[in-house]
């Protein structure tokens, strides 16, 4: 390497982001992810070792997936190659691999080969890369911000191990934080620097993890900071909301978290948690996600989980569903909450999913039986000489409004679908039954 190349190269380490500047050089510097990297741990252990098998690291942005991928690189004996799936194409895949089968031709080394954000790497490419990994010509390390079960293909999965990444906890940050402030070759050590506790509180709690958004926010409130008369930046709480690069929920309306939060959503409805309901519907609201989509959720919600224990909850939801399609944001979100709460504070019962799914089941699995004769058609020419609706009985003409006949088809008499819970209105319906069963001789729920 020449001098202009490695001045070149200063110059950019020199000019890049707090984040990649303290990026750490070997597995002893690495901040978080003890799970998989506290000694003893086996990816410890494998990279002292040097016995690197293919593996895709998944997890949020700002985790490490991409350091952790360069410390491999630097503690290996192996070469190494790196490819974003956002640029590259077959062709390049191509280029790599015929560099490193000539590599293990002329030196017998292996290659690395980093693909950072792999989840883009459509079916041809992924497929591109199959039999060169099958026969160990290269070492996939592949990261991802989605779920990798979801979007790489399962011959390529087989054949990587995967390793799960998570936000940096508390004291992460602290150490990333600390080390930033104190280092004065690639940190911010240089400058005198005061932060007061509510501003590095709030920097902390905003970074949701991503040590990325945390050292690259600092930066810029640090150097955005004038210092006073004594040298001293001081940083309050107000520098460091203008410095926050990302305040936004990480949200990918395609992506894992996409379907994480709706879930949370819908399971904190239907487990009548209200301030659950509103936390998650405002995060999903404030990522942009489309009124209608949480609508629609609310509409099976009501349904699914409420049921006839409150009949109103359908209606609510429904009308929230046309309404919200009417009135659009921002005021919709006033009626998806409205919908929102009426479900998760009402009482609960799927016994309505429980009976479609049990007669589903034996429609599916089972002889379908014949109408009995006497609840077919008899209303066109001919009918009763089939014998069709023939001793129907009209329960309007009885007591109650009730008689005793049988509905379902031959041998089927004693088939229970629909077992009414407790809750609500729905214990009404249960005390109807109940009544027809001691009074009218409706027998099936004795």
């Amino acid at each position: 390497m020449d001098l202009f190349t490695m001045s070149m190269e200063d110059n950019l380490r020199n000019n890049a982001p707090l984040a990649d500047r303290m990026r750490p050089e070997n597995i002893d510097e690495f901040v978080g992810q003890s799970h998989i990297l506290g000694e003893g741990m086996s990816l410890y252990r494998s990279i002292k070792a040097d016995r690197i098998n293919s593996m895709i690291f998944y997890g949020p942005p700002g985790t490490g997936k991409t350091t952790l991928a360069m410390i491999i690189a630097n503690q290996t004996k192996m070469r190494f190659e790196k490819l974003s799936a956002v640029t590259a194409g077959v062709k390049d895949i191509r280029d790599v691999v015929y560099r490193a089968e000539e590599s293990l031709k002329m030196t017998k080394k292996r290659t690395i080969l980093f693909v950072d954000e792999i989840h883009r790497f459509n079916k041809s490419q992924q497929d591109a890369l199959l039999p060169f990994v099958e026969r160990g010509i290269i070492i996939l390390i592949g990261a991802t911000t989605e779920n990798p079960y979801f979007e790489v293909n399962k011959a390529l999965l087989s054949r990587a191990m995967v390793i799960v990444l998570h936000p940096l906890g508390r004291k992460d940050l602290e150490k990333l934080y600390n080390r930033a402030l104190s280092d004065a070759n690639k940190g911010l050590g240089k400058y005198k620097v005061e932060i007061d506790d509510d501003a590095r509180e709030y920097l902390f709690t905003i970074s949701q993890g991503d040590g990325r958004i945390l050292l690259n926010s600092l930066e810029i409130g640090v150097l955005s900071t004038d210092p006073d008369e004594d040298g001293i930046r001081r940083i309050n709480i107000d520098g460091i909301k203008e410095s926050i690069q990302i305040k936004t929920a990480k949200y990918d309306k395609g992506g894992d978290e996409h379907y994480n939060t709706i879930s949370a959503f819908i399971k904190s409805m239907r487990g009548s948690d209200a301030d659950a309901t509103l936390y998650y519907l405002a995060k999903m609201i404030n990522a942009g996600e489309d009124p209608k989509f949480i609508a629609r959720r609310i509409v099976i919600c009501a349904s699914e989980d409420v049921g006839n224990a409150d009949p109103q909850a359908l209606v609510v939801a429904s009308s929230a569903f046309q309404a919200v399609n009417l009135i659009g944001m921002p005021e919709g979100r006033i009626i998806l909450s409205q919908a929102a709460l009426y479900v998760a504070t009402a009482p609960k019962s799927n016994s309505a999913l429980i009976g479609i799914d049990r007669a589903m089941e034996d429609i599916r699995n089972e002889e379908i039986g014949m109408v009995p004769r006497h609840l077919q058609d008899g209303h066109y020419a001919g009918s009763k000489a089939l014998g069709a609706g023939i001793d129907y009985k009209y329960p309007h003409d009885y007591e109650n409004h009730y008689v005793k006949q049988n509905y379902l088809p031959p041998g089927m008499e004693d088939k229970v679908y629909y077992e009414p819970s407790h809750m609500g209105y729905e214990k009404k319906i249960r005390e109807r039954l109940q009544f027809l069963t001691e009074n009218q001789g409706f027998d099936k729920r004795k």
